[in-house]
C-alpha cells in the first residue's frame, strides 16, 4: 500500500493551443477544463472517486500533466501495478507490492490478491464510492458495497454487444456500409476448412468466439487450435492490414437522442516480436501516423452510427472502442467493438485540443449526469478528421520480458521521464507521469509502470511502457508488426538492466 504525498496534492491547471475554439465558437482551454471538473465534481456528489484497473494510474493523463484536472484523482485505486510520485492517487493497494512477482498470471489473476485489502480500505471510506472500472461484475458490486455504485455498462448488455458470433448482426442493425464490412459466415460447429476457404473466399480464414478467442487458420493445425475454442463461432476472411482503434464517445442529448464524439483514429500494432509482445496481442497505439482521409472519414461514420444504435437498442452511452484493419489500399474493415472504459493514452488527443479526456464525461453519463462542455459533435468529429490526416500525436508502446528465465529490472529512479545516451543506456532526465512530460522529439520518453528492483518479472511480464507526444518526428512502429529502430533502441535499453532473479 502506498500514499500520495500531501505536498503534491494540488496542481495548476494549463492549458494547449488548439483549433477546436475556433471550431465550435465557444469557449475551450482553462474555462473548458474547469467546467468539466465541476461536473464530475457534480456527478461525484461528494463521493470518493475509487479506480479497479491492473494499472493503478489509469487515470493519470486526466490528472497529471500540464492541464491536470485534481477530482479525477482517485482517492482509492485497486489494481496489479503500482503507482509513482506524482501519479499517486490518495491511497493505493496493489498485487505487486504484497506479491513482488510480475508475470502473465499475475496480470490476468491480481483482482484475488487484492480482494481483502480493497475490502478493509473501502469500508474506511466516509461515503459509498463510485467505482471507475472497464466492466461491471458480481464482486464489483460487493466491493462496494450498499450505497456504492459501479460506474460501468451491464454485465449482460456487454457481453451482448461484444459478442462474435453477433458482431455481423450488429453492424447490419446499425446501419454499417457492406464496404467496411468483412466477409464472414456464423457457425454452432466448425466444419472443415476447405469449406470454411469457400464459405469466406480467403486461403487465409480468422476464426472467432467468445470474447477474446481468436486463431487466424492456414492450416489442419490451425483449425486443431480452433476447434478448442468454445462456440459458437464468427468465421471471417483474413484480411492483410494495419490493426487500428478508434475511441468513441457517445453522450444522452437530453431530448432522447445521443450526440457522438469520434476521437482521432490510432494505429495499433499487434505481435511484435521485438518487443516481446505474442501474436494477436496489441503492443501498442500509435496516433500520430497520418490516415488516408476517405479511410479516416468511413471509420467515423461507422462509429457514430453503432453508438447511436447501441443507444437506440440498449440505451447504453459513455465510452467504447471500435476495432478495424486499415488495409495496403486503404480501405477500412470493422472488426469488434469493445464496450467500456478503457482510459489511457488516448485521452491525450483531447488535451491537445484544449479539452478534458473523454473520461470525465463518461463517469458523469454513467452516474446520469448532464454533460455540458463538450460542444458540437458535428465540429467535433470534423476536427477528428482533419487531425487524423496530420502527423504528429501521442503513442504508447507496450515492452515485455522476452527472456526464458525470471528476471529483475533495476532502474533505479523508477518510472518518469528518461533518455538514451550515446551508448544507448537509459538515463534518468526527470519525474513525470503524463506522456508530454518528455521531450519526445527531443529523444526524451516517458517510462510508465517500470517494476521495482525488488520484483521478479517472469517470462512473458510487462516490463514498462514507452509514451510520448510527438510531432511526427519520432516513428514508435514501422509496421503493423515491427517497432521502430528508436523503439527497438529503447526495449532494448530496458533489457540490458535485467539481471536473473535469484
Amino acid at each position: 500500500m502506498t500514499t500520495r504525498p500531501e505536498s503534491s496534492r494540488r496542481r495548476r491547471s494549463g492549458t494547449h493551443p488548439n483549433g477546436y475554439a475556433a471550431a465550435r465558437g465557444d469557449m475551450s482551454g482553462p474555462a473548458s477544463l474547469e467546467h468539466a471538473g465541476a461536473e464530475l465534481l457534480a456527478a461525484l456528489a461528494g463521493r470518493p472517486l475509487v479506480t479497479v484497473d491492473r494499472f493503478c494510474t489509469a487515470l493519470r493523463t486526466g490528472y497529471t500533466g500540464p492541464a491536470p484536472i485534481e477530482g479525477l484523482r482517485p482517492a482509492l485505486a485497486i489494481g496489479c501495478y503500482p503507482a509513482w510520485e506524482p501519479a499517486l492517487p490518495g491511497l493505493v493497494v496493489a498485487a505487486e507490492d504484497r506479491t513482488r512477482v510480475r508475470s502473465v498470471a499475475e496480470r490476468h489473476g491480481w483482482p484475488r490478491r487484492v480482494r481483502h485489502d480493497a475490502a478493509r480500505h473501502l469500508v474506511k471510506l466516509d461515503r459509498p464510492p463510485v467505482i471507475s472500472t472497464w466492466y461491471a461484475n458480481p464482486q464489483l458490486d460487493e466491493l462496494a458495497g450498499p450505497g456504492g455504485t459501479v460506474a460501468a455498462i451491464d454485465a449482460g448488455v456487454r457481453a451482448t454487444i461484444e459478442a462474435k458470433h453477433l458482431f455481423d448482426d450488429l453492424l447490419r442493425a446499425a446501419g454499417v456500409p457492406a464496404v467496411a464490412r468483412i466477409r464472414c459466415v456464423h457457425v454452432d460447429r466448425l466444419p472443415g476448412l476447405a469449406e470454411l476457404r469457400r464459405a469466406v473466399g480467403t486461403q487465409r480464414v480468422v476464426v472467432q468466439a467468445g470474447g477474446r478467442g481468436t486463431v487466424i487458420v492456414s492450416d489442419d493445425d490451425g483449425m486443431g487450435r480452433a476447434v478448442r475454442l468454445l462456440g459458437p463461432y464468427r468465421v471471417a476472411a483474413f484480411v492483410e492490414g494495419w490493426p487500428c482503434t478508434v475511441a468513441v464517445l457517445g453522450v444522452p442529448d437530453g431530448a432522447g437522442g445521443v450526440r457522438v464524439y469520434v476521437d482521432r483514429p490510432a494505429h495499433a500494432s499487434t505481435g511484435v516480436a521485438e518487443l516481446g509482445v505474442g501474436p494477436l496481442r496489441s503492443a501498442g497505439h500509435d496516433w500520430s501516423r497520418p490516415w488516408p482521409a476517405p479511410a479516416a472519414a468511413l471509420l467515423i461514420e461507422c462509429a457514430e452510427r453503432i453508438a447511436i444504435w447501441a443507444w437506440r437498442r440498449y440505451g447504453v452511452a459513455g465510452l467504447f472502442t471500435l476495432d478495424a484493419l486499415l488495409t495496403p489500399g486503404e480501405r477500412v474493415y470493422l472488426c469488434a467493438i469493445k464496450w467500456g472504459h478503457q482510459e489511457s493514452v488516448s485521452g491525450v488527443n483531447q488535451q491537445l485540443i484544449g479539452l478534458a479526456p473523454f473520461v470525465l464525461a463518461h463517469l458523469a453519463v454513467l452516474l446520469g449526469r448532464r454533460v455540458s462542455w463538450l460542444g458540437d459533435p458535428q465540429d467535433f468529429n470534423h476536427l477528428s478528421l482533419l487531425r487524423a490526416t496530420q502527423p504528429g500525436g501521442p503513442f504508447s508502446v507496450k515492452v515485455r520480458l522476452s527472456h526464458d528465465a525470471p528476471v529483475r529490472v533495476a532502474t533505479g529512479q523508477g518510472s518518469g521521464v528518461y533518455r538514451l545516451d550515446h551508448a544507448g543506456r537509459l538515463r534518468w532526465a526527470r519525474r513525470g507521469a503524463h506522456p508530454s512530460d518528455a521531450r519526445t522529439d527531443e529523444g526524451e520518453f516517458l517510462l510508465a509502470n517500470l517494476p521495482g528492483p525488488d520484483v521478479v518479472c517472469h517470462p512473458g511480464a510487462d516490463l514498462a511502457t514507452v509514451e510520448g507526444v510527438t510531432d511526427g518526428g519520432t516513428r514508435p512502429f514501422d509496421g503493423p508488426g515491427s517497432a521502430s529502430a528508436s523503439t527497438r533502441r529503447v526495449a532494448a535499453a530496458i533489457r540490458e538492466l535485467s539481471a536473473p532473479a535469484t
